[in-house]
């Protein structure tokens, strides 16, 4: 790890000390990957057991004929902590819950079962039941696999009826979150709102701090009217008249949400302008462009996407991820899970 990776985790892993309940086991079923196996090995040393990986793969042969390919000891994983899913006496009733949650989609039993077979379906099953407290994957899966395993097994949060992700921006000791940049293209008011409110939870939750919500636009208050701004409007009216426990506030330009001293031009009577930590865009084509210039170009380090919404955490990961993403999405599911 880079000096600021370790800072990173120190920094998270705290949190993650002071974490309520028991301890939690996180099931990575994206197991036949490099990063996963360093990751596994990583979370067993970094978290005090605090969090137990448990990789989920599609049997044990498949798992000793990868770690000989890539010439990893065998013995460097105990098989206490795998879950062989063809193995394991489950799996019959983890396909006839996707195929009691799935036929009305026209998936029948025998499709039912081969789902099972896949380590996300499974490890979502898993998550289900009980059994783990998370899962994380996405390293070689894609985004939408990864999220239809998520929703398919553990269903959406009863609190919110939008599955949405964030990042957390750490900027030079200021934490952020910024979202969506991952999941929702062209977010209805209703699901900005939801955004909002699942964004302001987790973010209190992984940092303990206050959120205070900016509902970002191209215009402040009114500034300027467009129909492409109405939804912000919407989605702002809509959180304010809930009896939230944070500050949210919009329609609000970045600069006017970010910095106090514009704020004080712009937004003086603003109650999150200049203050705001939890930023929601407008649409994810800005969400994403804009974590990405300030990851590039302004030197913020962006951990996530973390997925949020679902019923307990079932967490994606960018395919371009490293060790240390798994490791620190593996401590934020089961931060995640003790709220859940």
């Amino acid at each position: 790890m880079s000096d600021g990776s370790t800072k990173k985790a120190s920094t998270l892993l705290k949190i993650l000390d002071n974490a309520a309940g028991a301890k939690h086991t996180v099931a990575l079923p994206d197991a036949l990957d490099v990063r996963t196996i360093e990751a596994y090995t990583s979370i067993l040393q970094s978290t005090n057991g605090a969090v137990t990986p448990l990789l989920v793969v599609e049997s044990l042969a498949v798992l000793h004929d990868f770690l000989d390919q890539q010439e990893i000891p065998r013995d460097k994983i105990d098989v206490d902590h795998v879950v062989s899913v063809s193995e394991n006496d489950l799996l019959s009733d983890c396909a006839a819950r996707i195929y009691n949650k799935r036929k009305h989609k026209g998936v029948h039993e025998e499709e039912s079962l081969v789902m099972a077979h896949s380590p996300l379906y499974f490890a979502g099953y898993l998550l289900d039941i009980g059994l783990v407290d998370g899962v994380v994957a996405g390293s070689v899966s894609t985004t939408s696999d990864v999220l239809r395993a998520g929703i398919t097994m553990v269903g959406t949060d009863t609190n919110v009826k939008t599955v949405s992700s964030f990042f957390l921006m750490d900027w030079y000791g200021r934490t952020l979150a910024f979202a969506d940049c991952g999941v929702v293209p062209r977010p209805t008011a209703q699901q900005l709102r939801d955004i909002a409110v699942s964004t302001a939870h987790n973010f209190s939750l992984l940092t303990q701090k206050e959120p205070k919500v900016a509902m970002l636009s191209f215009a402040t208050l009114g500034s300027a009217k467009d129909v492409s701004t109405a939804h912000v409007v919407e989605a702002t009216n809509i959180l304010q008249g809930e009896n939230l426990p944070f500050g949210v506030d919009g329609e609000l330009q970045f600069d006017a949400a970010f910095d106090i001293d514009v704020a004080k031009r712009k937004a003086p009577d603003s109650p999150v302008a200049g203050h705001a930590n939890v930023f929601v865009f407008p649409d994810l084509n800005s969400g994403n462009i804009a974590y990405k210039i300030a990851q590039r170009m302004g030197g913020a380090t962006a951990i996530g996407p973390i997925v949020q919404g679902l019923r307990k955490p079932y967490l994606d990961l960018s395919r371009g991820c490293n060790s240390f993403d798994i490791v620190m999405s593996a401590a934020i599911a089961a931060l995640m899970s003790a709220q859940s």
